[in-house]
């Protein structure tokens, strides 16, 4: 295990606007790969899907954060920035928590833009797929969704009004790349496979996904990947896009994905925290 000064000199190196949780432990020890979260649109590393990963966390995984996709002169939320853009901070995060940790492998686990980027980051930043062993996607606009439903998305997270002031302010430009034909979601699906070698998917999604829509568009139709539906699972589980962050059966699918498991070994409870 490195020491903590070089431990700290890594954290260093991260991108400048993508900011890493204090609370990153490179001192975890577990029988598992780290678990690198990535959050959806409009939130940091403090919320949305990381709820799951302070769970995880008592589940026996060790689990690193960072708001990414934040724009300079407004680093307290994440995820506007282009995707290509994101891409590259969080390509150099999954670097840092490999050297950091010693592990050759982590895993990642993405919600709505957070799960877009656990697809793209692996095909178009150089070495990264080799890092990566398993990916659990929640809700991902794979092959794109409404502009209307991702700017909804961004207000429902807001912060004291600090989403709505970035809209206000600098626009979205990873909306503009998730919308139905935008440029992230026309490169994701450019005819060549998703999924890279080395890479184990699975693809959690909601019929009752109000944003994400239709939900078959999370879908990822390549051989070996694993789209399943909350509702397969727990069938009076009516989570919509944003609960799938908070929902207790969503987080026991992705602790089996994590652990691969493909049976239903849980008990379901109804619904969650918010839709």
């Amino acid at each position: 295990m490195r020491s903590l000064s070089i431990l700290h000199f890594l954290a260093a190196t991260v991108s400048a606007t993508l900011t890493p949780d204090p609370g990153n432990d490179y001192t975890c020890t577990s029988a598992h790969n780290p678990v690198i979260t990535l959050h959806g649109l409009g939130a940091t590393y403090y919320e949305d899907i990381n709820y799951l990963g302070d769970w995880l966390k008592t589940q026996g995984f060790c689990v690193y954060r960072a708001t990414y996709g934040a724009y300079p002169d407004s680093p307290l939320v994440g995820g506007f920035l282009a995707i290509n853009e994101s891409a590259v901070e969080i390509a150099d995060f999954i670097k840092d928590v490999v050297a950091g940790t010693g592990s050759p492998k982590i895993d990642l686990v993405g919600h709505s833009e957070g799960a877009f980027q656990s697809l793209y980051v692996p095909k178009f930043e150089a070495g990264i797929s080799a890092l990566v062993q398993r990916i659990v996607a929640i809700a991902p606009p794979t092959h794109g969704t409404s502009f209307a439903g991702l700017i909804t998305l961004a207000q429902d997270l807001s912060i004291d009004g600090l989403v709505q002031e970035v809209l206000d302010t600098f626009g979205c430009d990873a909306c503009n790349d998730l919308v139905n034909g935008g440029a992230a979601v026309a490169r994701l699906n450019n005819g060549s496979p998703i999924v890279q070698p080395g890479n184990d998917v699975t693809v959690i999604i909601s019929r009752d996904d109000e944003l994400v829509t239709p939900t078959s568009t999370s879908v990822v139709d390549e051989a070996g990947v694993r789209n399943e539906y909350v509702q397969d699972y727990c069938p009076l589980d009516p989570v919509g896009h944003i609960g799938e962050a908070y929902d207790l059966n969503v987080w026991n699918m992705v602790k089996n994905a994590l652990t691969d498991v493909t049976t239903h070994n849980f008990v379901c409870v109804f619904g969650s925290p918010g839709k």
